[in-house]
């Protein structure tokens, strides 16, 4: 019985050890596919798909200014209007030490912790384009090196009363 046993499992090891000899030459490709398909009746899109993954503020040497983003968006809410606001309030870009202020515009309201409408019922029922603009403030002199920001903009349908 213990032959049989022994002589059963060096088999499965030769047969392990002859495919692992294969194994070696595999090619392999992870592919992560992701789909977004908006609802007709509410959406509030980007144009430029990857917005938002990795903007960059570049440093104006000469005006001591960071350049602005901008971005269009399409929106539309047939039933009523589109309202927005920043979770956690108005960003900053931070380096671990101090903060340069943040202002985000929406269809050209400022964002806040608190919801407020950027597009009226008339203009999102059909559907409308709407500018989002980020612009830093000057940095002082003594703000220097790497800073990153994170934030989150939360859209709302909000019905007709």
């Amino acid at each position: 019985m213990l032959k049989q046993f022994v002589s059963g499992t060096a088999l499965v090891a030769a047969a392990l050890g002859s495919s692992a000899a294969f194994a070696v030459d595999d090619a392999r490709s992870s592919i992560h596919i992701t789909a977004n398909i908006p609802t007709v009746q509410f959406h509030v899109l980007p144009r430029d798909p990857n917005f938002g993954k990795d903007e960059v503020m570049n440093y104006n040497l000469v005006a001591g200014t960071l350049t602005s983003l901008r971005q269009t968006f399409d929106v539309k809410n047939t039933n009523g209007s589109v309202h927005a606001y920043i979770e956690g309030g108005p960003a900053a870009l931070y380096n671990g030490r101090d903060a340069i202020a943040l202002t985000t515009k929406f269809n050209g309201v400022t964002l806040t912790a608190t919801p407020q409408e950027v597009v009226d019922d008339a203009t999102s029922t059909p559907g409308t384009q709407a500018d989002m603009t980020i612009v830093a403030a000057k940095p002082l002199d003594t703000q220097n090196g790497l800073y990153t920001a994170d934030m989150t903009v939360i859209f709302d349908a909000v019905p007709r009363p």
